[in-house]
């Protein structure tokens, strides 16, 4: 399937299911899902592969085994391609790359390389610079200082990430709904590589086994 951008209807889909999430609502309207979220992600997933890897489309339903919210459907639709992320929902599109959940080894060797001057302090410029580009960098963080870190720590804000993410909010534009919405991924994408080029050099994946 050739990618043609994201239908209003994706968007319109999302929106009525934030106010009626139940198993009726999505069998009757399953079809406006596949049609218009479904096929349109994978489409663009498909087109942005070759560049930057392997597809991985995540599953429309929520694992409501341990959560206190039963909703049954998850209210946007994401796909990671070789280690970048997009998601459509009702607001729009979302775009992203880095380390959004890092297991204890992960967290272990980032601290070490923030605290390392040269590495660190290359993270330093690259966050500037992404965030001078126009996007957010954030993630979950510890509210105090990492244990064995001196609060005086020069990259003190750094080294209390449990998550480091470079992201941005494209909303729905009017290139959403059109082919050009592969190239703006794309682009934002390149211009967030330098910050995941360093969480892969510097952290890595995950050494420990998924629970």
């Amino acid at each position: 399937m050739t990618f043609a951008g994201i239908p209003v209807e994706a968007l319109d889909f999302y929106e009525d299911l934030e106010n009626d999430n139940t198993k009726s609502f999505w069998a009757a309207h399953k079809h406006v899902y596949e049609q218009s979220v479904r096929d349109p992600m994978r489409a663009l997933a498909d087109e942005l592969s070759p560049e930057f890897g392997d597809v991985r489309f995540f599953r429309p339903y929520r694992d409501v085994r341990f959560a206190a919210d039963k909703s049954p459907y998850k209210t946007h639709q994401g796909v990671v391609v070789g280690g970048h992320y997009v998601h459509v929902g009702a607001p729009g599109l979302f775009i992203a790359v880095g380390y959004y959940q890092m297991a204890p080894d992960q967290i272990a060797r980032y601290r070490v390389a923030v605290d390392d001057d040269r590495r660190g302090s290359a993270l330093v410029d690259i966050v500037e610079s992404v965030r001078d580009a126009g996007y957010v960098v954030d993630g979950e963080a510890l509210k105090t200082r990492p244990r064995g870190y001196d609060a005086d720590h020069p990259r003190i804000d750094l080294l209390r990430q449990k998550a480091l993410v470079g992201w941005t909010d494209a909303g729905a534009p009017d290139w959403l709904h059109t082919p050009s919405a592969a190239a703006r991924v794309a682009a934002a994408w390149r211009e967030l590589a330098p910050l995941k080029g360093w969480l892969d050099d510097h952290v890595g994946p995950s050494d420990q086994p998924r629970r």
